[in-house]
């Protein structure tokens, strides 16, 4: 993007109210996930799971086992899950295999959205 359309685009988005911002950056969420480009989806990177692994050093690992995927579109997910270990609890083997399903899901999710293009 040209750097004056997207100051344009700056000063479009700094007119509107918070609402309308909102909606804007949730549309531009909706066009980047519609749109794979020439973006190639590799397979996983296989790493091991090491025994007693923390919770942070196992989204480490997933997002490099998954590093196609954008950690944007997995972050309230994986928020969420964090919170459930960090504050209700939930042991760290529960949480990580709630992660890595979390991954897996989001990987098939983005094949499947690259092979219906």
């Amino acid at each position: 993007m040209a750097k004056t359309s997207l100051k344009h685009l700056q000063h479009l988005f700094e007119r509107l109210p918070s609402v309308q911002q909102a909606q804007l950056v949730e549309y531009a969420e909706f066009l980047a996930e519609r749109y794979q480009g020439d973006r190639e989806i590799v397979e996983p990177v296989a790493l091991p799971r090491p025994q007693n692994e923390s919770v942070i050093a196992a989204m480490k690992r997933l997002r490099q086992t998954y590093p196609m995927l954008d950690p944007e579109n997995l972050l309230n997910e994986t928020s969420a899950l964090m919170s459930e270990h960090m504050l209700q609890g939930k042991p760290a083997p529960d949480v990580i295999d709630d992660l890595e399903r979390l991954f897996n899901r989001h990987y098939e999710k983005l094949q499947t959205s690259t092979d219906n293009s």
